[in-house]
C-alpha cells in the first residue's frame, strides 16, 4: 500500500516537472534560425528541444543498425555472435526434443522411428557421445546388426563412452555365439569397470563355461569385494570354484595338488556333496580315514544324500557285512527317517541277506514314495525272498514308469542332470544345481549303479572278488519292456 502511494507521487512530481518544463520553454524568448541549402527554419526553445531529443532518439537507432549489420557480417564470417548463438539455441532445441523422441520410441519399441530421431538429433546436436548410444540401440532394435556395430566402435574411441563400446559389442557376440571374443570384451569391460554387476556376471559365467576356475576365483573375489554378493554365497561359490579347479587338475594328473584342492573345496563348504565325497577320497589316498569318515558324517547331517554313503563305503573296502552296518549307523542315526537313509539301511540288510529286515527299513516308502530306487529295491528284497519271477518282473515293471526320485536339477531352467557339474549344460548357469525332486518325471536314466551304490560293485570287490549278494535281473530302463 506505501509502495503504491510512493509510485503515484512520483508519477505527479514527474508529469509536474514536465508541465513545468514545458512551460518554461514557452514563455522563454529567443529563436533559432537554421539555414539548409537555401531553407530557413525558424524554432523556438520548445521546438528546439523536441528536436534535440529527436536527434538523439535517431543516432541511437541509426547505432543500433549498424551493430546488427556488424553481427549479421561476423555471423557470415563464421564468429559466434548474439545471432549465432540464437541459431545455436535453436538447433540445439530441436536437437534435444529429437534426442528426446527417440529415446521414446526405443522405449516404445519402435526401432526405424527411433533410428530415423537419432539421426535428425545427430544432425542437430553434433554430440556422438549422446546421439551414438542411441543410435546403436535403436539400430539392433530395427534390426540393423551392422550399423549397431559400426556406432559402438565410434563408442570406442573416446575415454567416457569407451565402456559402453565394448559391452554393446560383447553382447553382439554373445548373441553370435562367439564366447571368446566375448570372453576378451568381457575382461576389457570388467577392466574398464570393475564395479559393474552385469559384467561381472557375463565374465565369471564365461570363465566357468571355459573352465578357467582361477580366473573365475579372481572374478568372484572382485564381486565380494564391491559389495554385489553376500559373503556367504561367496563362500559357497568358491568352493564350487574350488572343487572345479580339482577335478581339473586331477585330470591332468597331478594328484596331490588336487587332493589339497579338493579338501580346501570341502573346508569352504561342508555341506557340497561332490566336494564332501572328494575330500574324503582325498584324505583316503593319504590314509586318513578318520577325517575322511568325519567329512562324509558332517556332510550326511547337512543332506543325506547316495555319493556320500558310497564314498563312506569307500573308507573301509574289506570289512564284511556285519561291520559295515555297524559303522553306517554313523550315518543313519543322524537323520532316520529320511528317504536316503531308509534306503541306505535297505541296501546294507539286502547285502547281508536279511530281507525281512530290508523290508522294515524301507517301511512305507513304497507307498508314499514310491520312486524307482525304492522299487528296485524291493524287486531285490522279493528276489531274495523267493518270491516268484512274475512277482520279481512286476516290481521292475513299476520301477519302470515311476518317478526317478531327487535328481541334480537346474534352479534356473529346470533341467536335469544325471551327476553335478558346476554349470548347468542347458542354461550355462553357474551353480544352480540342487538336489531335489525335479518338477516333472523328465529325469535321464541312472544306471543301476547310480541307483544301488552299494549293492552294485561296492568298493574294494572287484570282478575276480565278487560280492556274496543275491543275483539280482536288472532291466534297463531304455530297453523294450516284454523283453
Amino acid at each position: 500500500m506505501l509502495w503504491s502511494l510512493i509510485k503515484i507521487l512520483a508519477f505527479v512530481v514527474l508529469v509536474t516537472a514536465l508541465t513545468y518544463g514545458a512551460v518554461q520553454l514557452l514563455e522563454a524568448s529567443g529563436q533559432a534560425k537554421i539555414t539548409v541549402a537555401g531553407y530557413e527554419i525558424t524554432l523556438n526553445a520548445l521546438e528546439m528541444a523536441a528536436a534535440g531529443l529527436a536527434l538523439i532518439l535517431l543516432v541511437w537507432i541509426g547505432l543500433k543498425l549498424l551493430g546488427i549489420l556488424g553481427a549479421v557480417f561476423r555471423f557470415l564470417n563464421g564468429d559466434e555472435t548474439a545471432l549465432s548463438r540464437y541459431f545455436s539455441r535453436n538447433r540445439e532445441r530441436k536437437g534435444f526434443e529429437a534426442l528426446s523422441e527417440g529415446m521414446m520410441a526405443l522405449a516404445s519399441g519402435e526401432g526405424h522411428l527411433a533410428l530415423a530421431k537419432a539421426t535428425k538429433a545427430e544432425r542437430y546436436l553434433e554430440r556422438p557421445e549422446l546421439t551414438n548410444l542411441l543410435t546403436a540401440q535403436a539400430a539392433e532394435l530395427a534390426g540393423d546388426r551392422k550399423k549397431a556395430e559400426e556406432t559402438y566402435k565410434k563408442l570406442l574411441q573416446d575415454d567416457k563412452t569407451r565402456f559402453v563400446g565394448v559391452r554393446g559389442i560383447m553382447k553382439q557376440k554373445l548373441a553370435d555365439g562367439d564366447t571368446d571374443t566375448a570372453m576378451k570384451l568381457a575382461q576389457k569391460a570388467f577392466a574398464l569397470k570393475p564395479k559393474h554387476e552385469e559384467t561381472q556376471d557375463i565374465l565369471l559365467r564365461l570363465q566357468a563355461d571355459k573352465g578357467d576356475w582361477s580366473g573365475a576365483r579372481t572374478t568372484l573375489g572382485a564381486k565380494l569385494r564391491h559389495g554385489t554378493l553376500p559373503r556367504d554365497v561367496h563362500k559357497r561359490r568358491d568352493a564350487v570354484l574350488a572343487l572345479s579347479e580339482a577335478k581339473a587338475i586331477l585330470e591332468e594328473g597331478a594328484t596331490v595338488e588336487a587332493q589339497e584342492a579338493a579338501i580346501a573345496a570341502n573346508r569352504q563348504s561342508p555341506d557340497l556333496v561332490p566336494a564332501a565325497a572328494m575330500a574324503a577320497r582325498a584324505h583316503l589316498e593319504k590314509g586318513d580315514k578318520r577325517s575322511a569318515a568325519k567329512i562324509l558324517t558332517k556332510a550326511w547331517k547337512a543332506q543325506p544324500h547316495p555319493d556320500l554313503a558310497a564314498a563312506f563305503a569307500e573308507v573301509e573296502p574289506d570289512e564284511d557285512i556285519a561291520a559295515r552296518i555297524k559303522r553306517f549307523r554313523a550315518l543313519t542315526k543322524l537323520h532316520p527317517e529320511h528317504s536316503e537313509t531308509r534306503m541306505l539301511l535297505a541296501e546294507l540288510h539286502i547285502a547281508a541277506e536279511d530281507f525281512p529286515e530290508a523290508r522294515r527299513a524301507l517301511g512305507d516308502l513304497v507307498e508314499t514314495d514310491p520312486n524307482a530306487r525304492v522299487l528296485a529295491l524291493m524287486a531285490a528284497i522279493e528276489k531274495g525272498s523267493g518270491a516268484t519271477e512274475a512277482a520279481v518282473r512286476g516290481w521292475l515293471t513299476r520301477a519302470l514308469s515311476a518317478p526317478r526320485g531327487p535328481q541334480w536339477v537346474c534352479d534356473k531352467c529346470h533341467s536335469i542332470h544325471v551327476t553335478w557339474t558346476p554349470v548347468c549344460g542347458n542354461c550355462q548357469a553357474f551353480d544352480t544345481l540342487s538336489w531335489k525332486r525335479p518338477p516333472e518325471d523328465a529325469t535321464p536314466v541312472a544306471s543301476t549303479a547310480e541307483r544301488l551304490p552299494l549293492l552294485v560293485e561296492p568298493a574294494g570287490q572287484t570282478a575276480e572278488d565278487p560280492v556274496d549278494t543275491p543275483e539280482i535281473e536288472v532291466i534297463d530302463p531304455d530297453s523294450d519292456p516284454e523283453k
